[in-house]
């Protein structure tokens, strides 16, 4: 029979140590694994690379391995030595865990019989985790909300699939960014392990009126031009459909900021809320009466003002 470099199999050298080993197997389970390569050569890859951990992955069975001669090192073809087909099971001594054929010709002369003892089991292999994006409105992030989500497999794992339906609890106060994990909903797990978990990654759709920064809410307050000079204490709206009055002080310029504190999204724990920061637009209006024109006409005529020479009186 053909020997079987398994540190070649494994793409590591012969001194390679135990940590070396185990995330080399790793790295290449993961990427011929069935989940993610389709077609008879990944699977006869991925065969390949867990019969090559299950022998150099155990130190007593790759020190007999290491032990067996310069033949082995060869790779010609060669004879047992004695006493080791005895030792195996073969073909015909007992059924593989593993199922027949995912074990070669080679492993079962040399650790079928000692082998089925130590190894009563199919690699374990945790499933991955795998994540998705779900959009929210702002008022769901605001108050909190239970809310079912529809996941085509292809979102979930990375390949088809039919979709699966999920109730999700939304926090009040998740911000943007955040995620949401779903325990067990993950890749499946392999040879017993555990599955995965899903997570879900958390957008938040754009508001017509409000900008989310973390915890706090912005926005533009309009104002005229005369609430600006004069003062004034102006309506807004909050998220939640409250109104609000806000003061605008007197000489106040456009683009000014207001803070309206503990306004902004709730935080969770009972943390104080954040802040909503109130941007002071003044607007002017496009079309003007004779009468107001007349007046806009006096105050000009009448005022000193100039904010490129004057910017203390701004």
């Amino acid at each position: 029979m053909k020997y079987k470099d398994y540190y070649a199999v494994l793409g590591v050298p012969r001194r390679a140590s135990d940590d070396e080993i185990k995330k080399a197997f790793r790295k290449l389970a993961r990427q011929y694994h069935p989940d993610v390569s389709k077609g008879g050569v990944a699977e006869e890859k991925f065969k390949e690379i867990n019969e090559a951990y299950e022998v150099l992955g155990e130190p007593e069975k790759r020190k007999r391995y290491d032990n067996f001669g310069a033949n082995w090192k060869s790779g010609d073809d060669f004879r047992p030595p004695p006493g080791w087909h005895s030792a195996s099971y073969g073909r015909g001594g007992g059924e593989s865990p593993f199922g027949d054929g995912d074990f070669s010709d080679f492993f079962e002369a040399f650790f079928g019989g000692s082998g089925r003892a130590s190894r009563g089991h199919v690699f374990r292999e945790n499933g991955a985790d795998h994540e998705a994006t779900v959009e929210l409105s702002l008022e769901d992030v605001a108050h909190g909300v239970r809310k079912e989500i529809g996941l085509r497999g292809d979102e979930r794992h990375g390949h088809g699939g039919g979709t699966r339906q999920f109730q999700i609890n939304i926090p009040a106060g998740t911000t943007e960014g955040a995620r949401i994990r779903l325990a067990g909903q993950g890749g499946a797990g392999r040879g017993g392990g555990a599955a995965g978990d899903l997570y879900l990654r958390v957008h938040i759709r754009p508001h017509p009126v409000f900008r989310v920064e973390g915890h706090d809410l912005s926005a533009d307050l309009p104002i005229t031009p005369w609430e600006a000079m004069l003062g004034a204490k102006v309506p807004f709206t909050l998220l939640d459909g409250r109104n609000v009055m806000v003061t605008v002080p007197a000489g106040t310029s456009s683009g000014a900021q207001l803070k309206l504190r503990g306004k902004g999204l709730p935080k969770g724990g009972g943390g104080e809320p954040g802040d909503l920061i109130l941007r002071l637009m003044i607007h002017v209006p496009k079309h003007l009466t004779m009468r107001e024109h007349e007046a806009i006409e006096a105050w000009k005529n009448v005022s000193t003002f100039n904010p490129r020479v004057q910017a203390d009186r701004s």
